[in-house]
């Protein structure tokens, strides 16, 4: 029998990739969920054209009193929650899943939000249910790296990421928001081996992606509260992001020191108008995004390591890295492999090489570096 997955946000830029994939995956059953019946409908279509199988659709909306109810009566088994941002979100939907007997995973990546979830491990555990948060580039992968690597160190002092995606890639409200949400704003980092105060996008530098350099600023990402607890002895954790076009990423660092000055006192507000100004430049840049995690400390041998891994998305797929996580995890859960119960962040639960074998098909490449 068909494991039946419930998509939340299935028209999304994320969702919709994650729709067609759980379509062509014989192991699922497919629930296509979201606040518009009619947007839904479209991808149903499309996707019943691709994967040459009916999907279900149902209008749900997160936030509508009887939610819980009517989620229940789909008889979802794995709930996927892809509608953000975030973070100013709480653990409803969660606690949803709990009450109908489904598991939960979400590609969340607000850093109070994922670091949060561990409030609903008792009730998940009496259930003997997975709910997990943050099944996304960060910090399912960014943690997946960390692991693969961890075995050439002695000592891990220090860990910084960056992501920039290509310009022409598709983007959506809900990101835009989730970027603007923390532009300017205060961010805690723990850097020397103490918390620290730095500001969202500021800190801007160029950084070595596969084929190109782009500038990048100082994000907030899960990772930040994560990494001090989870890899303990660590100095350093730092996140930046950036946009591939030196213009746009210059805009969003003016409106972020508006934000700092005081001048501009809700930003993501205007998500979608700032979004739509910037596919006035979609011509410009490429299709090309990349992600790095640089780690650096003692080898095994006594001597200063420094090991950098890469990822390059190619031909506009970079929406296929982030909903990876999520997907591999349904299978899991599916196939059965996958005991763990409880709520807790995607942090251990999956490895780096069943990652990069899910992205095969698809134009990404990644690897590793020593640095001098």
């Amino acid at each position: 029998m068909a494991f039946r997955v419930l998509l939340l946000g299935a028209t999304g830029v994320f969702g919709a990739r994650l729709a067609r994939r759980l379509a062509s995956d014989g192991r699922f059953e497919p629930i296509l969920a979201g606040r518009s019946l009619g947007a839904l409908q479209v991808l149903a279509d499309e996707v019943v054209a691709a994967a040459g199988r009916s999907v279900t659709v149902a209008s749900l909306d997160v936030f509508a009193g009887d939610f819980a109810a009517r989620l229940a009566a789909l008889q979802p088994q794995l709930v996927i929650h892809a509608a953000g941002p975030f973070q100013a979100q709480d653990y409803r939907v969660a606690e949803a899943c709990l009450g109908c007997g489904s598991h939960y995973v979400d590609l969340a990546d607000g850093r109070d939000f994922v670091a949060g979830i561990g409030r609903l491990d008792p009730a998940a555990r009496a259930a003997g249910l997975l709910v997990t948060s943050g099944a996304s580039s960060v910090p399912a992968l960014s943690s997946a790296v960390v692991d693969a690597l961890m075995p050439r160190f002695a000592r891990l002092d220090g860990i910084e990421s960056a992501i920039s995606p290509g310009n022409r890639t598709p983007r959506g409200d809900a990101t835009v928001a989730s970027i603007l949400g923390y532009c300017g704003r205060p961010i805690r980092v723990w850097r020397d081996a103490r918390w620290q105060v730095m500001h969202g996008w500021m800190d801007t530098r160029r950084v070595r992606l596969a084929r190109s350099r782009r500038f990048v600023g100082i994000c907030e990402v899960p990772d930040l509260e994560l990494f001090p607890h989870c890899y303990p002895g660590v100095r350093t954790v730092l996140f930046r992001a950036g946009l591939e076009l030196p213009l746009l990423h210059g805009g969003t660092w003016l409106a972020a020191a508006l934000v700092r000055l005081g001048l501009i006192r809700d930003l993501p507000r205007h998500a979608a108008r700032l979004r739509r100004w910037s596919e006035w430049f979609m011509r410009g840049g490429s299709d090309v995004g990349g992600m790095v995690v640089e780690l650096t400390g003692e080898g095994a041998s006594g001597c200063p390591l420094r090991l950098r891994w890469w990822l390059e998305a190619a031909a506009g797929e970079g929406p296929e890295v982030p909903v990876t996580p999520a997907l591999t995890l349904a299978q899991r859960l599916a196939d059965r492999s996958l005991r763990a119960t409880g709520a807790m962040p995607c942090v251990g639960l999956l490895e780096l090489e069943e990652l990069m074998a899910a992205l095969v098909p698809f134009a990404v490449t990644s690897g590793v570096e020593v640095l001098a």
